[in-house]
């Protein structure tokens, strides 16, 4: 059977826009590659491990081996066009997840046969869940020694709280991986390997497989029978489902998100790509199956929304920002309407108007021009100025704002010194334009020392970051140590008072305030309030005491960090005839909350991390005392696929250096995943 698809069908009911999400080394990009290959758009398969992987086109991408930048492509299948997106595994950079997710319509979540559910593929997969994402499961390299399909599902379903059905069940595992059983057609699948997985035979099934593939058919059948009443009673009937029904079935209860198909193969061996594309037309949703654009109304917050259709007003969404070569890109994804090439569009985010002047589609660096995009298409626009990762784009005639992106939090910083004072103003620009690329970097001015701080989601986020900024622009500026971005918060209560009364440009201005603040739990943000009657002051005064307030939060009374977890609220304002001013109570307002802070027991917040170690036995003591020896709190320890997997809390400022010495105890046999976990009270 040949499997070169390619074809084209129009209409919505024929676009498929999905991501690749899954734990780093899972073999996403691998993956990717086959579905290029297989459908025609590249004649030649990279390989992650040779440096040559078409969706790993950034030179920092091809020497890690790891995905970077989430990578956007196009490909005909069996008359429809699928919009991939390559998404990152590594944690640092989890935005580029984030981002893909909001705009896609399903995805393809990528298992390791071997280790299963693995920390971050967990943290993607409740990313998705997030936005409602349907999805299908590939449990990937079923040759790997250790391979076991069936605690890879059980895994799904006991920590992803999964409905994991499979609809595929692999022949054999490790060496012994010789095929694919698919339980709605009961064949065999061979992949021929002189063609490199091109060609595959569907033979019928000997007596013994057939026998092993009953339980998993019928527990798939009982599960599609769930989302087909008439489907039921036949099987109930003793009718056997046909193959359309049954797709029918697994579909409707796909987009209903009751139900997460399974497939497996070995992406490397290019075997089990072509029907999990198959699965990709047959099972996740097109964009007229999702809700088009959902959002509000701009001016009055009202709910309102525009169908997937581009007859409809037009709603994207910006999920990306692009600096290449100086020029402004950015990644739009089209929910109705239709975005042309020279138009007017309105930001209602920023409140301007722009202008893309050309339109692309994308093949990871490689572009195709196009003159429109309609409900559907993710495209890639040049020329417009203001927009930002979240921003929506729409007629200013009739506006929507679209639910924006989610942000992240710096958790760790990099001090940074040009070598020269020419290359200084030069920094501050490069850096600026690698900001509007990534929205979880910070960057500040360090008045006292004249350094450039840079913030980020960990140690390889800014070295990466770094390096761009030398291959790409040619800077090497000097860097200290990674240093650990803090907030601050308070443990008890305090009241805080204070007046100003000074004349500003030869006008007396007044204000008093008096003010309470006290804890909140973790990670519940700042809670702003007044529990005085508001009448009688002038909305100009209180404003002005809402605006210190909230300016005082950004530097806390300890070291100046942000605070967060506090509830503040404004219990008395005095007023002083014909002085009392606006500029009066916000000074007021921003000392008093300085002295309640200083009086309610300030604490710092550090960032905590989470581990998730993977060790042979023999190890296991040298690990926990290494933890231990690390400020760590070991959470969980567990067998998975012959290792100990060990799991641990432990402070930020505890663990630079902490992967060299765990290569160094264990003779480099030990795995380790990091993730940001929360900020907490320092020890």
């Amino acid at each position: 059977m040949s499997t070169k698809k390619g074809g084209k069908k129009s209409g919505l009911s024929t676009i498929r826009n999905i991501g690749i999400i899954a734990h780093i080394d899972a073999g996403k990009t691998t993956l990717t590659e086959r579905i290029l290959y297989y459908s025609g758009k590249i004649h030649r398969m990279g390989e992650v491990h040779e440096g040559t992987a078409t969706m790993d086109f950034m030179p920092e991408e091809q020497e890690r081996g790891i995905t970077i930048a989430s990578a956007c492509t196009t490909c005909p299948w069996r008359g429809h066009r699928i919009n991939i997106i390559d998404t990152p595994g590594h944690v640092d950079f989890t935005i580029e997840v984030e981002r893909s997710l909001r705009v896609l319509d399903g995805a393809v979540g990528v298992f390791c046969a071997v280790a299963g559910v693995e920390p971050q593929s967990e943290t993607v997969w409740r990313q998705s869940e997030g936005y409602g994402v349907p999805k299908l499961a590939f449990v990937n390299k079923m040759d790997r020694l250790g391979a076991d399909f069936s605690a890879a599902v059980t895994a799904m379903r006991t920590i992803l709280k999964a409905p994991a059905v499979p609809v595929q069940i692999p022949l054999g595992a490790g060496q012994d991986f010789s095929g694919i059983i698919d339980l709605v057609t009961m064949e065999k699948l061979h992949f021929d390997p002189s063609s490199q997985g091109e060609h595959y035979d569907r033979l019928p099934l000997s007596e013994s497989e057939t026998a092993l593939a009953a339980p998993w058919r019928e527990a798939m059948v009982e599960a599609a029978c769930e989302y087909d009443e008439s489907l039921m009673d036949d099987y109930l009937g003793g009718v056997e489902p046909s193959q359309d029904r049954l797709r029918a079935a697994i579909r409707t209860a796909t987009l209903a998100r009751g139900m997460v198909p399974v497939l497996c193969g070995s992406a490397l061996r290019n075997a089990g790509v072509q029907p999990l594309m198959d699965a990709v037309c047959d099972y996740l949703p097109s964009p007229e199956d999702r809700d088009g654009a959902v959002g509000t109304e701009p001016a009055t917050g009202q709910e309102k929304s525009f169908p997937p259709s581009a007859a409809a007003p037009l709603a994207a969404l910006v999920f990306k920002v692009s600096m290449e070569t100086g020029r402004r890109h950015v990644f739009v994804r089209v929910f109705s309407g239709r975005l042309t090439a020279g138009e007017e569009v309105r930001n209602v985010t920023q409140g301007e108007n722009e202008r893309p002047a050309r339109l692309f589609t994308m093949h990871a660096s490689h572009r195709e021009k196009i003159d429109s995009a309609v409900a559907g298409d993710i495209v890639l626009a040049s020329g417009m100025r203001f927009a930002k990762t979240g921003d929506t784009l729409c007629h200013a005639a009739d506006p929507i704002l679209l639910e924006s992106i989610a942000g992240y939090k710096p958790v760790i910083s990099l001090a940074l010194e040009p070598r020269n004072v020419e290359e200084s103003d030069r920094l501050k620009e490069v850096l600026g334009k690698l900001l509007q690329e990534d929205p979880t970097l910070a960057l500040e001015h360090d008045q006292e020392t004249d350094q450039i701080i840079l913030s980020g989601m960990g140690e390889l986020h800014l070295e990466v970051v770094l390096e761009r900024v030398r291959r790409e622009y040619g800077l090497s500026p000097r860097s200290g140590n990674p240093q650990v971005v803090y907030q601050e918060t308070v443990a008890g209560e305090g009241v805080g008072e204070a007046e100003f009364s000074r004349e500003l440009a030869e006008k007396e201005h007044y204000g008093q305030v008096s003010l309470r603040v006290s804890p909140l739990p973790r990670e519940a943000g700042r809670d702003i309030g007044f529990s005085i009657d508001r009448t009688g002051y002038s909305p100009a005064w209180l404003e002005a005491v809402a605006e210190g307030l909230e300016d005082g939060l950004q530097t806390g009374v300890l070291r100046g960090y942000p605070v967060q977890d506090v509830r503040v609220r404004v219990e008395g304002l005095q007023t002083l005839d014909g002085k009392s001013s606006a500029v009066g109570y916000r000074m007021a307002a921003h000392q008093a909350l300085k002295n309640a802070l200083a009086a309610a027991d300030p604490r710092l917040l550090e960032p905590i991390m989470f581990l998730e170690i993977s060790v042979p036995d023999q190890f296991v003591g040298d690990v926990a005392g290494l933890l231990g020896s690390s400020g760590a709190k070991i959470e969980n320890m567990f067998d998975r696929a012959g290792q100990k997997i060990v799991q641990a809390l432990a402070p930020l400022r505890r663990l630079f250096g902490f992967s060299t010495k765990l290569r160094s105890a264990t003779q480099g046999r030990a795995g380790m995943v990091m993730k940001f976990s929360k900020f907490d009270v320092l020890d």
